[in-house]
């Protein structure tokens, strides 16, 4: 690479991929809680490296986090033992009943369309359980499973979660898929080794193409702490001046240095030299943390176009996402002596989240004509780089072929472009000759450009307060041994993680909640076990709690005034309402569509307004035969929809007794108006609800997932006094 590269209507591509999984070994039984190092590390880690071996003029940066790296280490020494690969290999015959439920309940955690219905077998035991199913009915449907069904499900499972390229390449795979079903105890083992195999090949691959210049690679901090509120909780005010943050002011950045610390030695130990460069996690950064960075010798860093706009005080977009600052966004930025490249949001949310439901040539010409457009549109001589940052590994479940068809497509457009130079980091920082130093750097993340993720919720909140008892106890104790209890602060580090936050508060929103607590708690459980110590009670309370407010997607800004009638009558009646994606605010990271996608509402001064989009049309759904509106705020009321009525019914010492009918259409989509005075609310009442998808009598889905819808009842003059 040479700086003659540096010509007219050319620009450099960085792209960077981030490898990470949360911690799941449970510190206090030493066993893995959740098998997705394992499942992931034999579809995406392997073969997003190796498909550059037929790109010539392809580089590309891996971001790793050094605590995924020591759990794929345990699984390949034999070392890790997650329930999901016990299950696995028990014989079918030996399978308790609760075994069988947990299978039942656990092994379509997949892309159904994706990853289930390429083996007509699988997608086969899956109808067998219901595509829907009441929880509490599962020990009776396991009962029409044979042992050849338990068998045949153990085995697809994890086949399925083997990259397609590599089933395809190997005879054993291969023949294997080829069969499709009646598989033996013996056929397990195989599908269960491979991914041994698979992971035993990634430090080496990795170490091959880094040392060939192909790849470079570079580290987070070891377990994927946020650095800022490690340095300081006050930190969080810098993007959310209102924000309520815990009790005790959380300022110990030499935590911040020991992760960031442990991470480059842990790095060098593996691949035997020091990383340049640096994701900090969820590219959270603050000046105080970027300075520590610095010091510790990293050359480069990565984060959000958010904090960029942050520093420098400007929006980088108009109000339509356009973008109008180029020149700013496309350069190489300088703080505390570090190199700062910010990630394009939209070119790389639109391969995390968009391009995924696209054919995939028609994604990858997209994406290279945005490419082409930013090229021809660069000033001639400009240093122009664009950063395109994301997730390495989540997405492609939901790609068709596990995204090998679009990352093909797409490779081949810009290997064989002369204006588009896909480069590393450290590469391009070699050749570029316009660095724009940064006055200030905003104090935030690649979400929302703030902290508001990890802090601000009551759970967070408690979290942080619980860690920060269990710092003081740890410190407490050093002293008075007078030495430090090196293992003790190793599970302190894993609950500084940014993976439990993650899941904590009304953001986001998991099947697995429960043991994503569960493992928090235990690792500050641990702490105190390490120094010898009573476990405080309070680490036995789990910090969920369940009935709390779901945050909407945007504020209601002002009266609706819909049409009743089950069809979308026109985009701008919902406009002002705001609505709840489902998706996102209840199931599992790997669960498929459920009956409802969005759930939208609003109000005027007299009525609630809500309205239910599915992924087929409302007046074909047969999944259900009831929906059900469960109001618990001001009242026990509930509102059922079925039969082609909508009946409000209130709680009494007799049981639930109808309050008569109210307005609802269900077509296209459905849409029900109910008038607070129905529910018995007046002006500024809070409203909570939960709506759940029933089936005779039993609750298939809930929405949310987890906590409640809330709502203040407005005044008549809440449409004038949003307009102000």
């Amino acid at each position: 690479m040479s700086i003659s590269f540096f010509m007219s209507n050319k620009i450099y591509l960085l792209f960077l991929w981030h490898m990470h999984q949360p911690y799941y070994k449970d510190a206090l039984s030493g066993r893995y809680t959740l098998p997705w190092v394992r499942l992931h590390s034999s579809k995406d880690y392997l073969d997003m490296v190796t498909i550059l071996d037929d790109y010539p003029n392809i580089r590309q940066n891996i971001n790793i986090v050094p605590s995924l790296l020591q759990q794929i280490d345990d699984y390949v020494n034999g070392t890790a033992d997650d329930k999901f690969m016990k299950l696995t290999l028990k014989p079918a015959e030996e399978l308790t009943d609760d075994d069988k439920a947990f299978i039942l309940e656990n092994f379509f955690l997949a892309n159904w369309d994706n990853l289930i219905k390429p083996f007509p077998r699988y997608y086969d035991l899956l109808l067998k359980r219901g595509i829907r199913f009441s929880s509490n009915d599962i020990k009776r449907i396991s009962h029409f499973f044979s042992d050849n069904d338990f068998t045949d499900l153990q085995l697809l499972f994890n086949l399925a979660w083997i990259d397609p390229k590599f089933r395809t390449e190997d005879e054993e795979l291969n023949s294997l898929a080829a069969k499709g079903s009646n598989f033996t105890e013996a056929d397990k083992g195989i599908v269960v080794n491979k991914q041994i195999e698979i992971m035993k090949r990634l430090i080496p691959e990795y170490k091959r193409l880094h040392n060939a210049g192909k790849i470079e690679l570079s580290v987070t901090p070891y377990f994927h702490p946020i650095l800022p509120l490690l340095c300081s909780s006050e930190s969080a005010r810098v993007a959310m001046p209102n924000v309520s943050l815990p009790v005790n002011n959380f300022i110990y950045p030499e935590d911040a240095e020991a992760q960031i610390k442990m991470s480059i030695e842990y790095f060098e130990n593996v691949f035997g030299s020091k990383p340049n460069g640096m994701w900090p996690s969820e590219g959270s950064v603050s000046e105080e943390t970027v300075r520590i960075i610095s010091k510790s010798g990293i050359k480069w860093i990565g984060t959000d176009e958010a904090v960029l706009s942050g520093s420098l005080g400007q929006p980088l977009r108009d109000d339509k996402g356009n973008l109008t600052r180029p020149d700013l966004l496309y350069s190489e930025h300088i703080f505390s002596d570090v190199a700062i490249f910010f990630r394009d949001h939209t070119l790389s949310d639109l391969i995390g989240f968009v391009y995924s439901s696209w054919d995939a040539k028609d994604a990858a010409n997209d994406f290279y004509d945005r490419l082409v457009r930013i090229a021809e549109s660069s000033p001639s001589g400009s240093d122009r780089v664009v950063s395109i940052i994301l997730d390495g590994e989540n997405a492609w479940e939901y790609y068709k072929n596990d995204g090998h068809d679009f990352l093909n497509a797409l490779y081949k457009l810009i290997n064989d472009d002369d204006r588009i130079h896909s480069i590393t980091a450290s590469e391009y920082l070699s050749i570029s000759s316009k660095k724009h130093t940064l006055e200030r750097l905003h104090a935030g993340s690649w979400i929302y450009g703030n902290f508001g993720i990890w802090i601000g919720h009551d759970e967070d909140n408690i979290a942080w307060d619980y860690i920060y008892q269990t710092r003081k106890a740890l410190v407490e104790a050093d002293n008075s041994s007078g030495s430090r209890n090196v293992d003790a602060w190793m599970d302190l580090y894993a609950a500084e993680g940014s993976d439990w936050f993650w899941w904590y508060g009304d953001d986001h929103v998991t099947d697995n909640a429960r043991e994503f607590d569960e493992l928090f708690r235990h690792n500050l459980m641990s702490v105190y076990r390490k120094i010898g110590a009573d476990i405080p009670e309070f680490l036995h309370i789990p910090v969920l709690k369940e009935d709390r407010g779901i945050k909407p997607q945007l504020p209601i800004r002002g009266f609706i005034e819909p049409t009743i009638d089950g069809k979308l009558t026109s985009y701008f009646e919902w406009l002002e309402g705001t609505f709840l994606d489902v998706k996102k605010s209840g199931g599992s990271m790997h669960k498929s569509e459920s009956i409802v996608s969005k759930i939208y509402y609003g109000f005027n001064a007299q009525n609630l307004f809500i309205r239910m989009d599915a992924v087929e049309k409302f007046k074909d759904i047969e999944a259900c035969d009831c929906l059900t509106l469960h109001f618990i705020k001001p009242a026990d009321i509930k509102v059922a929809i079925e039969d082609d009525s909508a009946r409000t019914y209130s709680k009494s010492d007799k049981g639930w007794i109808t309050a008569g009918e109210i307005e609802y259409a269900k077509d296209d989509i459905l849409e029900i108006s109910i008038p607070f005075s129905k529910l018995g609310a007046k002006e500024n009442d809070e409203l909570s609800l939960y709506i759940t998808a029933d089936l005779s009598g039993n609750e298939l889905e809930r929405y949310p997932w987890r906590g409640n819808i809330t709502l203040r009842v407005p005044s008549p003059d809440f449409d004038k006094i949003m307009w102000y």
